[in-house]
């Protein structure tokens, strides 16, 4: 259901459009930020396959770690405020709530959370995610409005969390990340098209029946018939071209500048992904020039969660704990757990080998690391044996002087 839905009858029946709607001055102050953009490039969501491939990969990982509730340093497992972030709405999941939220980030740079038309005050009990191009805000009174279908409707700062990106042209809005890649996405979206009209055009025959002698239409047609009943019909759509009075066909060759079309859209697809810090292993894109191990592939996994994944998140848990948890005073705190994503745990091989070398070294016990471990201590495992190579410094110089 349309959360708008109540709020808009609400208001077509108590109050008129003019009365809504600020006077055409005030309208004017409105910044439109977002449709600046769209005129410079497009949606690229729609019009551009790796911006949506890139999207797509932050919005499904982001997702994949679980936001909990803490107090006292223990997981909150139930309660008003659990249920919320467990259902945010009728119609949407936890999934769902922070799939939404990362989407719109990583294309428009922000995201708002609106606590739906019957909040009244004090801790929302319902959590809608609104379209941030949708959303207007006039700077002299730093109002909100939300344009619907039908028309402009306010909504007060303190029903809403904003999720915003640092934005150097305009403190109240958050910025498109792929503003300063117009002119590659640009590029992309021409070489694209070309490609095509390309591909559309290059019409050359698979197979050519030349003859010396004048052909008419009929009996190429009938040529063509006899050889295909033969030898079968031409694979990949191509048909069989049938030349006479001597005349000679010659295929052309890609350009120089269709050839660096490709060129070109290899160069931007790199640039979408550095952009969105994914490496190219995570997005399955196989660099020619780079050796692709089992090994590589996971350290760009867990690098992708390390320098890209964990920011973010940590990034939105810092505006919930400003925008939610102290704003209404709660002892509860949010926090995204990690402990069960894979590309953050450690090989057995390599733990072990870690464990060792820290247990020889004197670092820890045998029980410091069955305690880390989970598992039940031994009754020796407090003591640390000293391994037969290791010679305690000063020794070594009486030895030699022996």
């Amino acid at each position: 259901m349309n959360p708008f839905a109540r709020l808009l009858t609400s208001y077509k029946r108590n109050k008129s459009h003019h009365q809504i709607m600020t006077n055409v001055t005030e309208q004017e102050n409105f910044i439109d930020y977002y449709s600046y953009y769209d005129k410079l490039y497009g949606d690229s969501y729609l019009h551009n396959a790796w911006v949506n491939i890139a999207v797509g990969i932050l919005v499904r990982n982001i997702a994949r770690a679980s936001f909990i509730l803490l107090r006292g340093g223990n997981e909150v497992m139930g309660g008003p405020l659990y249920e919320l972030f467990r259902r945010p709405n009728s119609s949407t999941s936890c999934y769902d709530l922070w799939k939404e939220t990362a989407a719109w980030w990583h294309l428009e740079g922000e995201a708002f959370w609106w606590f739906g038309p019957d909040y009244g005050g004090g801790i929302p009990k319902a959590l809608y995610v609104l379209d941030p191009r949708r959303m207007r805000h006039e700077t002299r009174d730093r109002r909100w409005f939300y344009q619907t279908d039908v028309e402009l409707l306010p909504i007060l700062p303190d029903e809403i969390i904003h999720f915003k990106d640092w934005n150097p042209w305009n403190p109240d809005r958050g910025v498109n990340p792929l503003v300063a890649l117009a002119l590659e996405l640009e590029q992309d979206y021409f070489a694209n098209k070309a490609n095509s009209q390309l591909l559309k055009n290059n019409a050359i025959p698979m197979g050519l029946l030349k003859t010396d002698q004048t052909i008419r239409p009929e009996e190429a047609d009938a040529l063509e018939k006899r050889w295909e009943n033969k030898y079968g019909s031409l694979k990949a759509n191509r048909k069989i071209a049938v030349l006479g009075k001597g005349t000679s066909f010659e295929p052309l060759a890609f350009t120089p500048e269709v050839v660096k079309l490709f060129e070109l859209k290899r160069w931007n697809l790199y640039t979408i992904l550095a952009k969105y810090g994914i490496p190219p292993r995570v997005a399955n894109v196989n660099d020619k020039t780079t050796s692709l191990s089992g090994k590589d592939t996971q350290e760009q996994h867990a690098a992708f969660w390390k320098y890209t994944i964990i920011p973010i998140l940590r990034q939105f848990e810092s505006i919930l704990e400003s925008q939610f948890f102290v704003r209404f005073g709660l002892r509860e705190s949010g926090k995204f757990d990690l402990r069960d994503i894979p590309e953050l745990q450690e090989s057995e091989d390599s733990q072990s080998s870690r464990d060792i070398a820290e247990i020889n070294a004197g670092l820890k016990t045998i029980n410091d690391v069955l305690k880390e471990r989970g598992k039940d201590t031994k009754p020796w495992g407090d003591n640390w044996y000293r391994p037969k190579n290791l010679i305690p410094f000063g020794k070594s110089g009486e030895r030699d002087g022996e």
